[in-house]
């Protein structure tokens, strides 16, 4: 008898969390974000500076507050708008948290990316945005910069919640890994509840086909070893999370009541239309992971996507493809240090147009 679940639900039947990428006030208090944790069985949410951008940017949603808000800095006015529908989010989905003993039902939002070099300011923000949203499923996102390891500890070690982003490299991804350990340990070792603690490892999939073709593009040839180097990455991060949390220095502080940090699969719709539209959800199903799509991706999924088990296997091939890609001349540590430079980049690039459009909205509202 054919099931009556959707591939989403499948997806979840398999442990794998679907989390959506995109948020806005209008999918907040519209419908749109209950709509889509009834049908979809979508159970969390992220934000970045260009998600928050593109929602701030358009419609009318925001401009009630913008006008109440006018004179004051544009960077304080957006956090006020930012921290508002964080907690709005929060609240929808408060029912998926205490219904799944705090697995899931978080909302991410990220530290100001201009301090993503800067350890202590980037710790202090992320205890602001903790004490001013104020809500048990909020997820303060730090970019995992060298920088941003320390503050990750640290905000660890203080008993707040942290969504590591902007992973891309095995070697970073060890070394968040580490982060959230240690920093359970020093709260464990003050006397905290490393139970109230969570924390998720956001691994970038499809900008490293992106970079990594790029480069074989510039090279000439091999085409055989295009678009297959972010799922051997990303297969090969996860072999690390079952190694990392499954030793005897994990077993003590889970004895205490930690919770391992989860990965999740970040950039998952596909960037070259020569791919699968569904490829990094179908490659990287597993137990204990989250893929946060955007909304075309649930939709395609939910469509036409085939959930099985299918991140342990391959693992033989995703361990070649980084030798055939090196004997090929692409640089892996260089494709990845690349892209965290530019993920960087970017995220500024996009908060510092965000800035720019309130201002011009404001602006605008005031001469109405």
């Amino acid at each position: 008898m054919p099931s009556s679940r959707s591939p989403l639900q499948c997806l979840s039947a398999l442990g794998q969390s679907v989390w959506i990428d995109s948020l806005s006030r209008e999918w907040i208090r519209g419908g749109k974000l209950s709509q889509l944790i009834d049908e979809d069985a979508v159970v969390g949410a992220t934000s970045n500076p260009t998600i928050l951008q593109k929602a701030m940017s358009s419609g009318d949603a925001y401009d009630k507050q913008l006008r109440e808000l006018a004179g004051r800095d544009t960077s304080e006015v957006f956090w006020t708008l930012a921290e508002q529908d964080i907690g709005e989010a929060c609240d929808v989905f408060r029912p998926v948290y205490d219904s799944g003993l705090a697995r899931d039902g978080y909302v991410s939002i990220e530290v100001d990316p201009r301090l993503a070099y800067d350890s202590l300011a980037s710790f202090r923000e992320a205890v602001r945005l903790h004490e001013v949203i104020n809500r048990p499923n909020l997820l303060v996102k730090i970019p995992a910069t060298k920088p941003g390891l320390a503050a990750i500890e640290d905000a660890i070690a203080a008993e707040h919640s942290i969504n590591v982003t902007l992973i891309f490299s095995l070697r970073r991804y060890a070394e968040v890994v580490e982060s959230y350990i240690r920093g359970l340990e020093r709260l464990v070792a003050e006397g905290g509840d490393p139970g109230k603690v969570v924390s998720v490892a956001s691994f970038f999939v499809s900008r490293i086909d992106t970079e990594a073709d790029r480069r074989l593009d510039e090279i000439g040839g091999h085409e055989e070893l295009k678009g297959r180097l972010a799922i051997a990455n990303a297969k090969l991060a996860y072999q690390h999370y079952l190694q990392a949390f499954s030793t005897e220095r994990w077993e003590y502080l889970e004895g205490k009541g930690a919770t391992p940090q989860r990965v999740l699969w970040a950039s998952t719709s596909t960037k070259n239309p020569a791919y699968p539209d569904t490829l990094y959800v179908d490659e990287l199903i597993g137990p204990d992971t989250i893929n946060t799509m955007p909304l075309e991706t649930i939709e395609a999924f939910q469509d036409h996507g085939a959930p099985r088990p299918t991140l342990q296997s391959g693992l033989a091939r995703a361990r070649a493809t980084f030798e055939e890609l090196e004997r090929a001349g692409v640089d892996y540590d260089e494709v990845t240090d690349t892209l965290e430079r530019e993920g960087i980049e970017k995220f500024e690039a996009s908060f510092n147009e965000l800035l720019e459009s309130l201002q011009g909205k404001l602006g605008s509202l005031a001469h109405a």
